[in-house]
């Protein structure tokens, strides 16, 4: 969406059944992370962001990923999950700001993992989750996924954003002379499409999914593997 009306802003602000908003919990997030929320968009599209890429932990494994589980309100709760939850999350703080927000999908090709991910997920194109964000009369977009923490372990830099500019490109070096591919890009979505999302997953991860199809497999953490630690001797630190 490039262009839009008053109305269509309007109705990007507005809670849906996955950027459920007016919940407890997202409006505590939201409390937790912004200093006013009267403040200028553009600084609490920031805040949020922040919030949501490191108060938030990025776990891929042992996550729900029913309708329930995708619920900005769940992530919220429970403050960790992967690129799906925490996009959800994003666009529903924003939204509750007054900021036009929208979930955002693509196939990327992630370096950003262990070789036991890539092999859960059968190989390093995965199905991504990001936001675009009506900030300043214009869409940027925003992926406030990879927490600078899980960064700092894989040696690489964490993605920022300042609401200006797109911040789409993680680099996978920490000289940044390299960064994530966008291969497909599947457009934004005014809401969760969870059935697109979940065939999605089906097709492309098939061995990521737990044997419900309902959430992804136990594994331990991603921080566990990135830092040499077996699943059965981590102790989880964010």
């Amino acid at each position: 969406m490039t262009t839009v009306t008053p109305d269509d802003l309007r109705r990007l602000t507005e809670p849906t059944d996955f950027l459920d908003y007016e919940s407890d919990s997202v409006q505590s997030f939201v409390d937790e992370a912004v200093t006013d929320r009267g403040a200028d968009k553009r600084r609490l599209a920031v805040e949020l962001y922040y919030a949501v890429r490191d108060e938030v932990f990025y776990e891929v494994y042992g996550a729900d990923l029913s309708p329930q589980g995708l619920r900005a309100s769940h992530t919220a709760s429970i403050r960790k999950g992967f690129c799906l939850h925490k996009s959800t999350l994003y666009a529903a703080a924003c939204r509750a700001v007054g900021i036009p927000a929208r979930v955002h999908y693509g196939d990327v090709r992630n370096h950003l993992a262990s070789d036991r991910l890539r092999g859960h997920m059968g190989g390093d194109v995965f199905f991504h989750g990001l936001n675009a964000v009506h900030l300043d009369g214009k869409w940027v977009k925003a992926t406030p996924v990879f927490n600078k923490i899980l960064c700092r372990l894989y040696g690489m830099t964490p993605l920022e954003f300042d609401g200006t500019a797109d911040s789409l490109y993680h680099p996978f070096d920490d000289k940044e002379l390299h960064s994530m591919e966008f291969l497909v890009d599947h457009g934004s979505f005014d809401d969760v499409p969870y059935e697109f999302v979940m065939a999605n997953m089906r097709r492309k991860h098939p061995g990521f999914l737990n044997t419900t199809g309902t959430g992804t497999v136990d594994g331990g953490s991603l921080a566990a593997e990135a830092s040499g630690t077996r699943p059965d001797d981590e102790g989880t630190s964010r």
